[in-house]
């Protein structure tokens, strides 16, 4: 074998094998909070979240459209680097994006599918997500109505609700503005 192809083909694959741990090391977890666009919004500036997608969770039938989604929540796919932000914290930050004591939706956008929630993968999820609950409902001085889910299949939004304040800064700032979400998440949250 010629010396420099095998030492060009060596140096491949320690690049290969160093970047395998890094993406591997990823996590993803699923949040429910209220409109997609601003729960994609606000989470994605969080150190620690290297991607967000928008899309729908925790219905039943397959295939929802923004059409046809009945019985799924708006919802976002977080993927986060556990070195940088742990679950809880990637949990704490994304209910101080919502109005976590609002049982009928979020702020302007009223009804089932705006309701919120986490999707826990497992125990481990779940135990980290009800002591945040818990930790938000004793700072807040009342009851939480986001709920805590087993995890369920996340089916990827169309693209042209992806990254949507980036893509239409003027149409996403108008309807932020009107619905009056960062009002009503200061007066929630105040200095917290």
């Amino acid at each position: 074998m010629n010396t420099r192809l095998f030492a060009a083909s060596a140096a491949a694959a320690l690049v290969c094998a160093n970047a395998a741990p890094a993406a591997a090391a990823l996590k993803t977890a699923v949040f429910a909070g209220g409109c997609f666009w601003s729960a994609e919004h606000d989470i994605e500036g969080t150190p620690g979240v290297a991607k967000v997608v928008v899309g729908y969770a925790g219905g039943a039938r397959p295939n929802p459209s923004y059409q046809n989604h009945e019985g799924y929540l708006e919802a976002i796919q977080v993927t986060y680097d556990p070195a940088k932000i742990s679950y809880p914290a990637l949990v704490d930050a994304f209910f101080h994006h919502i109005d976590p004591t609002d049982a009928g939706g979020q702020i302007c956008d009223r009804g089932p599918t705006y309701r919120t929630a986490v999707f826990v993968a497992d125990a481990g999820e779940r135990q980290a997500a009800e002591a945040v609950k818990a930790k938000v409902a004793k700072t807040l001085r009342h009851s939480v109505a986001t709920e805590i889910r087993p995890a369920a299949r996340f089916w990827v939004g169309e693209d042209y609700h992806q990254d949507f304040a980036h893509k239409n800064p003027a149409r996403y700032n108008a309807y932020r503005v009107g619905c009056g979400r960062d009002a009503v998440l200061r007066t929630v949250w105040g200095g917290r």
